[in-house]
């Protein structure tokens, strides 16, 4: 089960990681800086000496920040891969960016300027834009796809979690992109019915 979404969890440990590693990099070069601070001050006398060629430090360096990236990016695309590979049984919905609102269209034709959503139930998101590069953004669920003229970005989404969040744009947009928010609702399955079929009612 999902109880916050099929997504969260990956992020947080790909951050969890990075941060880990950036901290245990910002304290060894900071230990070493302070290191040879202390043993080449002047007042010691020491001289400092180049070291030239030596093979083992070459391949030191060189091997340990390629491991470091490639894990970075192995976290970092499970969890893409995830995102953008949908499950069969999900619903529809497409998510449309336009200077500066957004919009949301469902298998069943209605169009909404706010997200309902069905909890614990797949979705599958189809982003694009009508105007310029937008951002689909839910800071809660820690997900986001741009949005691209003439293109459909593919991304799947589920989650136990019900209430109120923000929606944003994440990619600059112009004058108002500082004001491009609506929400989503997740909320039970027999009341997002009754929600879509109440706003179905009301197109005709």
């Amino acid at each position: 089960m999902f109880n916050e979404s099929n997504y969260i969890d990956s992020v947080n440990n790909a951050m969890t990681f990075i941060v880990a590693i950036s901290t245990i990099l910002l304290v060894g070069i900071t230990i070493t800086m302070l290191y040879f601070v202390y043993k080449y001050n002047a007042k010691r006398h020491k001289k400092a000496v180049n070291i030239e060629g030596n093979m083992t430090l070459e391949v030191v360096w060189t091997i340990i920040p390629i491991m470091l990236v490639g894990g970075m990016f192995w976290y970092g695309y499970l969890g893409y891969n995830t995102l953008v590979t949908p499950v069969d049984n999900a619903t529809k919905i497409k998510v449309i960016g336009q200077m500066w609102r957004w919009h949301f269209e469902y298998e069943n034709g209605v169009k909404a300027d706010t997200l309902y959503l069905p909890a614990a139930q797949p979705i599958q998101f189809e982003v694009s834009a009508l105007d310029v590069s937008h951002s689909f953004y839910i800071p809660h669920f820690r997900f986001k796809q741009d949005a691209l003229p003439n293109r459909n970005r593919i991304l799947w989404f589920q989650t136990d979690e019900k209430g109120t969040w923000d929606i944003a744009c994440a990619e600059y947009c112009g004058l108002n992109h500082w004001n491009m928010y609506t929400k989503v609702h997740v909320v039970d399955k027999p009341e997002f019915d009754k929600w879509l079929a109440k706003q179905a009612a009301g197109t005709k």
